[in-house]
């Protein structure tokens, strides 16, 4: 018992020191929505151009998410993730003196790069160090990491680090060689712990059989299909929303701090939905009557933040859909790992399925609604279209229960 005891606390202890490259990871994806006021104004970006720079990063996940999760099936978690860590960290650096559009484009693509295996790294460690019925705790302990960084480049690095560093270049420089120092350190834990000799063991080779046959399974998996389209809708509205909240906002009247205070509470909500829906779905055994739970609230906070103006209502609308949007994201990745034919061994593969398609509405959700403002002059439009993806997985989480009952 004392051993089975230590060996549950040395996987959370795993799981907590990974989740920080989450961290790192967010606090940079999103340092570039928390400026992008003043960097729309010194590079003289169009709205287009600043929807497709705020929907960058998930852009990148189309094309590589399945190739990177069928590469973390293989080589691990511990090396993929130091990897992916030590790509962003130097892609931010990269942003810090871009000059223009086309380079801050192409090191924020580059950030992409790095994510997916951050996205895909910490879902397979938590399939080797926990059972399936037990992933929704660890899942939740390293995105609420991935909250942590989102909620506080906007409530800290915004209003407090980047004046006291010089503004956003300096703070983007700072960060992104803080990641870099960090992707070191966590390659010494994940060598010294030996994540990635545990996990060889039950990984496939790189054959084109191998690597066939399970693009194969996961590809024409049904059940995994519905997770699919409940991933892009997740991606399409948490997007758009942490994306454009801050400039929706300044829009309204509110000073930058305060919009940029406001989206963390958003990201607060987020943290809340994490920690307590999937505690609450694997308590009852109810993963399905939450998804579609989940996707009813978040489409009625969205109908709250278009109608409220800067009312109560419209930060009623901001909690509800954080909460909404934070329980749909631990379940989509525990969900995988419990499902028939895909298990421990293919949830790299499995995950990257579900990002390199849901990915395509990470990044439609920032560029339509900044293409909408610039054709109508309103962030309305944008914001309606995101709440219609509460009512898509409102249907496909009742087609799901319908499949596993």
């Amino acid at each position: 018992m004392g051993k089975l005891a230590d060996e549950t606390r040395h996987a959370y202890g795993l799981v907590v020191t990974a989740s920080f490259g989450y961290t790192c990871l967010m606090f940079i994806w999103f340092s570039l929505p928390a400026y992008l006021s003043p960097i729309i104004s010194e590079m003289g970006l169009t709205g287009t151009q600043a929807g497709v720079l705020v929907g960058a990063v998930p852009l990148t996940y189309i094309p590589l998410a399945l190739f990177s999760g069928i590469i973390i099936d293989r080589v691990g978690p511990g090396r993929s993730l130091a990897t992916g860590i030590l790509i962003y960290g130097v892609a931010q650096i990269g942003r810090s003196i871009a000059q223009g559009f086309p380079s801050l484009l192409a090191f924020t693509l580059l950030i992409g790069v790095g994510a997916t295996a951050i996205t895909f790294g910490l879902p397979k460690l938590v399939s080797f160090l926990f059972p399936p019925e037990r992933t929704g705790l660890p899942s939740s302990i390293y995105l609420i990491g991935a909250s942590v960084g989102s909620a506080g480049v906007f409530s800290v690095g915004r209003p407090i680090f980047g004046p006291l560093l010089g503004g956003w270049r300096p703070l983007f420089f700072w960060s992104g060689l803080i990641a870099v120092g960090y992707a070191v350190i966590w390659f010494a834990v994940a060598w010294q712990a030996g994540i990635d000799d545990r996990t060889a063991e039950h990984d496939s080779s790189f054959s084109v059989d191998s690597i066939s046959h399970d693009l194969g399974l996961i590809l024409s998996h049904r059940e995994l299909q519905l997770i699919v389209i409940i991933g892009t809708m997740y991606l399409f509205v948490n997007h758009g929303v942490q994306g454009w909240l801050p400039t929706i906002l300044e829009s309204r009247g509110l000073s930058p701090d305060r919009a940029g205070q406001t989206t963390s509470v958003f990201v607060a909500a987020v943290a809340v939905g994490i920690l307590s829906v999937p505690a609450i779905a694997d308590r009852y055994s109810a993963r399905q009557a939450a998804l579609i739970t989940c996707g009813s609230i978040t489409c009625i906070g969205i109908v709250g933040i278009v109608l409220g103006g800067v009312r109560f209502l419209m930060f009623a609308g901001v909690v509800v859909t954080g909460i909404g949007v934070g329980g749909l994201s631990p379940l989509i990745r525990a969900i995988p790992p419990d499902l028939d034919g895909v298990g421990a061994r293919l949830t790299g593969t499995a995950m990257g399925f579900v990002f390199s398609v849901g990915e395509i509405g990470g990044f439609l959700g920032p560029v339509l609604i900044g293409t909408f403002h610039e054709v109508t002059g309103s962030f309305i439009p944008g914001l309606v279209i995101l709440s219609t993806a509460g009512v898509v997985v409102v249907l496909a989480g009742g087609a799901l229960r319908r499949m596993r009952e």
